[in-house]
Protein backbone atom coordinates (compact mmCIF):
# COMPACT_ATOMS: atom_id res chain seq x y z
CA UNK A 1 0.00 0.00 0.00
CA UNK A 2 1.13 3.23 -0.66
CA UNK A 3 1.28 6.20 1.98
CA UNK A 4 1.32 9.70 1.41
CA UNK A 5 2.78 11.50 5.04
CA UNK A 6 2.08 15.16 4.11
CA UNK A 7 4.73 17.14 6.70
CA UNK A 8 6.58 14.33 6.64
CA UNK A 9 10.66 15.91 6.85
CA UNK A 10 9.68 17.22 9.99
CA UNK A 11 10.20 15.48 13.29
CA UNK A 12 6.53 13.80 13.75
CA UNK A 13 6.48 13.24 9.93
CA UNK A 14 10.14 11.67 9.17
CA UNK A 15 9.66 9.24 12.27
CA UNK A 16 6.12 8.26 10.97
CA UNK A 17 8.09 7.33 7.22
CA UNK A 18 10.21 5.48 8.89
CA UNK A 19 7.84 3.32 10.56
CA UNK A 20 5.62 2.59 7.44
CA UNK A 21 8.80 1.82 5.57
CA UNK A 22 10.02 -1.05 8.35
CA UNK A 23 6.37 -2.32 8.03
CA UNK A 24 6.67 -2.53 4.12
CA UNK A 25 4.88 0.47 2.87
CA UNK A 26 5.59 2.74 -0.47
CA UNK A 27 5.65 6.02 1.02
CA UNK A 28 5.79 9.57 -0.22
CA UNK A 29 6.32 12.58 2.54
CA UNK A 30 5.63 15.79 1.37
CA UNK A 31 6.68 19.09 2.92
CA UNK A 32 7.45 22.56 1.85
CA UNK A 33 11.10 22.28 2.74
CA UNK A 34 13.74 20.03 4.03
CA UNK A 35 13.98 19.75 8.02
CA UNK A 36 16.81 18.04 9.90
CA UNK A 37 18.47 14.75 7.93
CA UNK A 38 15.97 14.97 5.03
CA UNK A 39 18.57 12.89 3.20
CA UNK A 40 17.89 10.01 5.36
CA UNK A 41 14.64 9.90 3.94
CA UNK A 42 15.17 8.97 0.67
CA UNK A 43 17.99 6.56 1.55
CA UNK A 44 15.42 4.73 3.65
CA UNK A 45 13.50 4.61 0.51
CA UNK A 46 10.70 7.34 0.60
CA UNK A 47 9.79 9.29 -2.19
CA UNK A 48 10.28 13.25 -1.28
CA UNK A 49 8.76 16.36 -2.79
CA UNK A 50 9.16 19.38 -1.75
CA UNK A 51 6.01 21.52 -2.15
CA UNK A 52 3.36 23.38 -0.10
CA UNK A 53 -0.22 21.49 0.59
CA UNK A 54 -1.23 25.39 -0.21
CA UNK A 55 -0.49 24.09 -4.21
CA UNK A 56 -3.13 22.41 -5.31
CA UNK A 57 -1.11 21.08 -8.49
CA UNK A 58 1.29 19.67 -6.33
CA UNK A 59 -1.07 18.07 -3.82
CA UNK A 60 -2.92 16.44 -6.80
CA UNK A 61 0.39 15.44 -8.23
CA UNK A 62 1.45 13.31 -5.24
CA UNK A 63 -1.70 12.15 -4.38
CA UNK A 64 -1.83 9.94 -7.39
CA UNK A 65 -2.34 5.99 -6.42
CA UNK A 66 -1.90 6.48 -2.81
CA UNK A 67 -3.82 4.60 -0.78
CA UNK A 68 -3.77 6.16 2.86
CA UNK A 69 -3.29 9.54 3.76
CA UNK A 70 -1.44 10.92 6.93
CA UNK A 71 -1.73 14.27 6.94
CA UNK A 72 0.13 16.43 9.45
CA UNK A 73 1.09 19.21 7.29
CA UNK A 74 0.89 22.53 9.64
CA UNK A 75 1.68 26.34 9.92
CA UNK A 76 3.37 25.93 13.43
CA UNK A 77 5.73 28.68 15.14
CA UNK A 78 6.23 30.47 11.72
CA UNK A 79 7.86 33.68 12.52
CA UNK A 80 7.43 36.72 10.22
CA UNK A 81 4.23 35.80 8.42
CA UNK A 82 0.30 37.19 9.09
CA UNK A 83 -2.34 35.20 10.70
CA UNK A 84 -3.94 34.46 7.20
CA UNK A 85 -0.99 32.18 6.32
CA UNK A 86 -1.78 30.00 9.17
CA UNK A 87 -5.11 29.81 7.83
CA UNK A 88 -4.25 29.62 4.18
CA UNK A 89 -2.02 26.78 5.15
CA UNK A 90 -3.63 24.91 8.33
CA UNK A 91 -7.13 25.24 6.66
CA UNK A 92 -6.94 25.91 2.87
CA UNK A 93 -4.18 23.35 2.57
CA UNK A 94 -6.52 20.66 4.58
CA UNK A 95 -9.23 21.01 1.88
CA UNK A 96 -6.61 20.88 -0.89
CA UNK A 97 -5.44 17.46 0.66
CA UNK A 98 -8.96 16.30 1.35
CA UNK A 99 -10.41 17.61 -2.19
CA UNK A 100 -7.70 15.80 -3.92
CA UNK A 101 -7.59 12.52 -1.74
CA UNK A 102 -11.54 12.14 -2.03
CA UNK A 103 -11.24 12.59 -5.89
CA UNK A 104 -8.14 9.77 -6.16
CA UNK A 105 -10.54 7.13 -4.13
CA UNK A 106 -8.03 7.06 -1.53
CA UNK A 107 -9.30 4.40 0.97
CA UNK A 108 -8.79 6.37 4.67
CA UNK A 109 -7.44 9.77 5.40
CA UNK A 110 -6.00 10.68 9.11
CA UNK A 111 -5.81 14.04 10.48
CA UNK A 112 -2.89 15.41 12.86
CA UNK A 113 -4.97 17.78 15.12
CA UNK A 114 -3.57 19.17 17.94
CA UNK A 115 -4.95 18.72 21.93
CA UNK A 116 -4.58 22.51 21.94
CA UNK A 117 -7.96 22.93 20.76
CA UNK A 118 -9.06 22.38 24.26
CA UNK A 119 -6.87 25.02 25.68
CA UNK A 120 -6.65 25.38 29.32
CA UNK A 121 -8.08 22.09 30.76
CA UNK A 122 -10.61 23.63 33.19
CA UNK A 123 -11.69 20.01 34.90
CA UNK A 124 -8.64 18.10 34.43
CA UNK A 125 -8.04 15.68 33.05
CA UNK A 126 -10.36 16.37 29.96
CA UNK A 127 -11.88 14.30 27.43
CA UNK A 128 -12.91 14.50 23.57
CA UNK A 129 -16.06 16.09 24.77
CA UNK A 130 -14.05 18.92 26.71
CA UNK A 131 -14.48 22.27 25.75
CA UNK A 132 -12.88 23.83 22.46
CA UNK A 133 -11.14 26.84 23.37
CA UNK A 134 -8.37 27.29 21.29
CA UNK A 135 -5.51 29.34 22.97
CA UNK A 136 -3.41 30.59 19.90
CA UNK A 137 -3.85 31.27 16.11
CA UNK A 138 -2.71 27.98 15.51
CA UNK A 139 -4.63 25.71 17.47
CA UNK A 140 -7.77 27.63 15.89
CA UNK A 141 -6.82 27.10 12.39
CA UNK A 142 -6.45 23.19 13.45
CA UNK A 143 -9.83 22.84 14.47
CA UNK A 144 -10.98 25.23 12.40
CA UNK A 145 -10.06 22.42 9.97
CA UNK A 146 -11.79 19.75 11.56
CA UNK A 147 -15.39 19.96 10.39
CA UNK A 148 -13.90 19.41 7.18
CA UNK A 149 -12.30 16.31 7.55
CA UNK A 150 -15.83 14.91 8.93
CA UNK A 151 -17.86 16.17 6.06
CA UNK A 152 -16.00 14.42 3.63
CA UNK A 153 -16.00 11.13 6.40
CA UNK A 154 -20.00 11.65 5.48
CA UNK A 155 -19.06 11.98 1.63
CA UNK A 156 -17.91 8.53 2.04
CA UNK A 157 -13.83 8.91 2.25
CA UNK A 158 -13.14 7.10 5.95
CA UNK A 159 -11.24 9.49 7.78
CA UNK A 160 -9.80 9.52 11.61
CA UNK A 161 -9.02 12.90 13.90
CA UNK A 162 -5.75 12.70 16.30
CA UNK A 163 -5.16 14.64 18.74
CA UNK A 164 -1.81 14.70 20.10
CA UNK A 165 -0.91 15.91 23.61
CA UNK A 166 2.91 17.27 23.73
CA UNK A 167 5.02 15.17 21.37
CA UNK A 168 8.87 14.33 21.92
CA UNK A 169 11.75 12.04 21.83
CA UNK A 170 14.68 11.23 19.75
CA UNK A 171 14.65 12.96 16.48
CA UNK A 172 13.26 16.21 17.90
CA UNK A 173 15.56 19.07 17.62
CA UNK A 174 13.01 21.97 19.87
CA UNK A 175 10.54 21.04 21.83
CA UNK A 176 11.57 19.62 24.65
CA UNK A 177 15.41 20.39 24.21
CA UNK A 178 14.75 23.70 26.12
CA UNK A 179 13.66 21.69 28.87
CA UNK A 180 16.60 19.50 29.02
CA UNK A 181 19.17 22.52 28.51
CA UNK A 182 17.82 24.66 30.96
CA UNK A 183 18.04 21.48 33.45
CA UNK A 184 21.80 21.13 32.58
CA UNK A 185 22.47 24.45 34.31
CA UNK A 186 21.50 23.37 37.46
CA UNK A 187 18.95 25.95 37.61
CA UNK A 188 15.12 25.81 36.55
CA UNK A 189 13.70 29.10 37.01
CA UNK A 190 9.62 28.44 37.84
CA UNK A 191 7.18 30.44 37.36
CA UNK A 192 3.98 30.12 39.12
CA UNK A 193 3.56 27.27 41.51
CA UNK A 194 4.88 24.20 39.42
CA UNK A 195 1.56 22.58 40.14
CA UNK A 196 0.66 22.99 36.29
CA UNK A 197 -0.75 19.36 34.22
CA UNK A 198 1.60 18.66 31.48
CA UNK A 199 0.73 15.72 29.47
CA UNK A 200 3.52 14.66 27.14
CA UNK A 201 3.41 11.89 24.09
CA UNK A 202 6.64 10.16 23.38
CA UNK A 203 6.67 9.76 19.78
CA UNK A 204 6.76 6.06 19.34
CA UNK A 205 3.71 5.90 21.30
CA UNK A 206 2.21 8.46 18.61
CA UNK A 207 3.18 6.34 16.01
CA UNK A 208 1.47 3.17 17.78
CA UNK A 209 -1.59 5.46 17.78
CA UNK A 210 -0.74 6.35 13.73
CA UNK A 211 -0.52 2.33 13.00
CA UNK A 212 -3.56 1.88 14.59
CA UNK A 213 -5.64 4.40 12.80
CA UNK A 214 -4.91 3.52 9.57
CA UNK A 215 -6.15 -0.12 10.05
CA UNK A 216 -9.78 -1.18 8.43
CA UNK A 217 -12.80 -0.45 10.74
CA UNK A 218 -10.99 1.34 13.18
CA UNK A 219 -11.65 5.08 14.38
CA UNK A 220 -13.76 6.22 11.34
CA UNK A 221 -15.27 9.32 11.36
CA UNK A 222 -13.86 9.55 14.90
CA UNK A 223 -11.50 11.87 17.19
CA UNK A 224 -9.51 10.87 19.04
CA UNK A 225 -6.70 12.47 22.28
CA UNK A 226 -3.66 10.79 22.06
CA UNK A 227 -0.96 11.17 25.18
CA UNK A 228 1.19 8.89 27.08
CA UNK A 229 -0.48 6.93 30.27
CA UNK A 230 0.57 9.64 32.86
CA UNK A 231 0.17 13.20 33.08
CA UNK A 232 2.82 15.28 35.28
CA UNK A 233 2.65 18.34 37.12
CA UNK A 234 5.30 20.55 35.39
CA UNK A 235 8.05 21.01 38.51
CA UNK A 236 7.88 17.26 38.62
CA UNK A 237 8.59 16.88 35.22
CA UNK A 238 11.55 19.12 35.61
CA UNK A 239 12.84 16.87 38.65
CA UNK A 240 12.76 13.73 36.62
CA UNK A 241 14.27 15.10 33.24
CA UNK A 242 17.42 16.70 36.07
CA UNK A 243 17.20 12.52 37.64
CA UNK A 244 17.59 11.20 34.01
CA UNK A 245 20.39 13.71 33.73
CA UNK A 246 22.17 13.27 36.86
CA UNK A 247 21.70 16.63 37.50
CA UNK A 248 20.76 18.38 41.16
CA UNK A 249 18.49 20.93 39.97
CA UNK A 250 17.45 24.18 42.09
CA UNK A 251 14.04 25.50 40.91
CA UNK A 252 13.41 29.06 42.52
CA UNK A 253 9.65 30.37 41.84
CA UNK A 254 8.50 33.72 40.90
CA UNK A 255 5.23 35.30 39.89
CA UNK A 256 3.66 34.49 36.57
CA UNK A 257 2.25 37.90 35.68
CA UNK A 258 5.53 40.18 35.42
CA UNK A 259 6.46 36.93 32.91
CA UNK A 260 3.50 37.27 30.91
CA UNK A 261 3.56 40.89 30.83
CA UNK A 262 6.83 41.15 29.29
CA UNK A 263 6.19 38.39 26.49
CA UNK A 264 3.14 40.69 25.03
CA UNK A 265 5.59 43.70 25.04
CA UNK A 266 8.32 41.65 23.77
CA UNK A 267 6.24 40.24 20.78
CA UNK A 268 4.83 43.48 20.27
CA UNK A 269 8.13 45.22 19.73
CA UNK A 270 9.86 42.24 17.45
CA UNK A 271 6.94 41.35 15.18
CA UNK A 272 7.13 44.87 13.50
CA UNK A 273 10.96 44.73 13.37
CA UNK A 274 10.35 40.65 12.18
CA UNK A 275 12.83 39.17 14.86
CA UNK A 276 11.95 36.21 16.74
CA UNK A 277 11.11 37.24 19.81
CA UNK A 278 13.09 35.16 23.16
CA UNK A 279 9.71 35.32 24.64
CA UNK A 280 6.37 35.40 23.94
CA UNK A 281 2.80 34.60 24.91
CA UNK A 282 2.63 31.25 23.85
CA UNK A 283 5.90 29.75 25.88
CA UNK A 284 4.72 31.21 28.94
CA UNK A 285 1.58 29.20 28.96
CA UNK A 286 3.39 26.22 29.75
CA UNK A 287 3.43 27.38 33.33
CA UNK A 288 -0.12 28.09 33.54
CA UNK A 289 -2.51 26.11 31.24
CA UNK A 290 -3.23 22.84 32.52
CA UNK A 291 -2.82 19.60 29.55
CA UNK A 292 -4.19 16.84 31.03
CA UNK A 293 -6.12 14.40 28.93
CA UNK A 294 -8.25 11.01 29.22
CA UNK A 295 -7.39 8.52 26.56
CA UNK A 296 -9.59 5.82 27.14
CA UNK A 297 -11.62 6.46 23.76
CA UNK A 298 -8.36 5.45 21.84
CA UNK A 299 -7.47 2.42 24.23
CA UNK A 300 -11.12 1.34 23.92
CA UNK A 301 -11.91 1.89 20.00
CA UNK A 302 -8.39 1.55 18.55
CA UNK A 303 -6.50 -0.57 20.60
CA UNK A 304 -4.10 1.89 21.62
CA UNK A 305 -2.12 1.15 24.42
CA UNK A 306 0.82 3.55 24.99
CA UNK A 307 3.85 1.11 25.78
CA UNK A 308 6.95 3.82 26.55
CA UNK A 309 6.79 5.24 30.00
CA UNK A 310 7.71 9.06 31.01
CA UNK A 311 10.77 8.08 32.50
CA UNK A 312 12.08 5.79 29.86
CA UNK A 313 10.69 8.14 27.52
CA UNK A 314 12.91 11.20 28.78
CA UNK A 315 16.11 8.79 28.95
CA UNK A 316 16.04 7.55 25.24
CA UNK A 317 15.42 10.95 24.71
CA UNK A 318 18.39 12.78 26.34
CA UNK A 319 20.82 9.86 24.73
CA UNK A 320 19.47 11.19 21.37
CA UNK A 321 20.76 15.01 22.46
CA UNK A 322 24.30 13.77 23.62
CA UNK A 323 24.41 11.40 21.00
CA UNK A 324 23.64 14.22 18.68
CA UNK A 325 26.16 16.56 20.38
CA UNK A 326 23.25 19.27 21.56
CA UNK A 327 23.85 18.54 24.93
Amino acid sequence: MRVLVTGGTGFTGKALVRRLLDEGYEVVALDYKEHLKTHELREWGAEVVIGSVTDKDVVKKVMKGVDIVQHMAAAFRELNVPESFYYDVNVNGTRNVLEAAYDEGVKKFIYTSTCGVHGNIDNPPGDETAPIQPADYYQRTKYLAEPFVHEFNEKGMKTVIIRPAAIYGPGDPERFFLLFKRVKTGKFPMFGDGKTYYHPLYIDNLLDAYMLSMEEGKGEGETYLIADEEYVEIEDLVKRIAKVMNVDVKIPHYPVGPLLMAAHVCEAICKPLKIAPPIFPRRVDWFRQNRAFKIEKAKRELGYNPKVPLDEGLKRTYEWYKQEGML
